[in-house]
């Protein structure tokens, strides 16, 4: 891995211990020798990870929209800021970018990115790690989402194995070092194969 995309949210008004994880984020991107990708931003967790990676020697290529760079507030200090249109390109543009991708809590925005990543892992557009980085259980509740997916026959179990989701930036790490990706067959993955089906 080369290159690790962060998802994560841009709010200002976040507990200290998400802004925490966030820095821990930062440091072992830097200690693995990895670039940070992500979505641009100074602000909220996004400015944490960035600043903190760039600190410890890391590269960091931020991907924002025209209407973001001052809604967000557009890091001028990365080493690449690329300034694109639309939403689509800036989430295409990060999946691109990427060797692997981990999500820390954020907003809706932040979701988009995921289940566009996830999807595409699915469908197997892609076939990179996917980290789940669950601070406090802020993702309990998208757990919860997929398991009942799953038992309603709308997801197939194979699904939970794209995903490492960790209370641990340590397990995280060390999960996307191991590179230890299995993609599912179609017919193990894809809703349209359940057996349910041929009732």
């Amino acid at each position: 891995m080369n290159a690790l995309t962060v998802y994560c949210g841009s709010s200002t008004s976040l507990d200290s211990v998400f802004h925490d994880a966030a820095v821990c984020v930062g440091k072992h991107i830097a200690e693995r020798h990895y670039s940070l990708v992500y979505g641009g931003g100074s602000i909220g967790l996004m400015g944490t990870v960035a600043r903190t990676a760039a600190k410890h020697g890391a590269r960091v290529h931020g991907v924002i929209t025209e209407k973001f760079v001052e809604l967000e507030q557009a890091n001028n200090d990365c080493d690449e800021l690329i300034v694109v249109k639309t939403m689509q390109e800036r989430r295409t543009m990060m999946i691109q970018k990427g060797d692997g991708f981990l999500m820390l809590p954020g907003g809706i925005g932040t979701y988009e990115e995921f289940f566009e990543v996830l999807v595409g892992r699915q469908i197997h557009d892609h076939a990179k790690p996917i980290g789940i980085l669950n601070i406090e259980g802020y993702f309990d509740p998208l757990i919860a989402m997929l398991d009942h997916g799953i038992e309603r026959g709308f997801m197939r179990p194979a699904l939970r194995s794209l995903l490492h989701i960790d209370t641990s930036v340590e397990n995280l790490f060390e999960y996307f070092q191991s590179q230890d990706v299995h993609q599912p067959k179609p017919e193990e993955i894809l809703p349209m194969h359940s057996s349910r089906d041929a009732r």
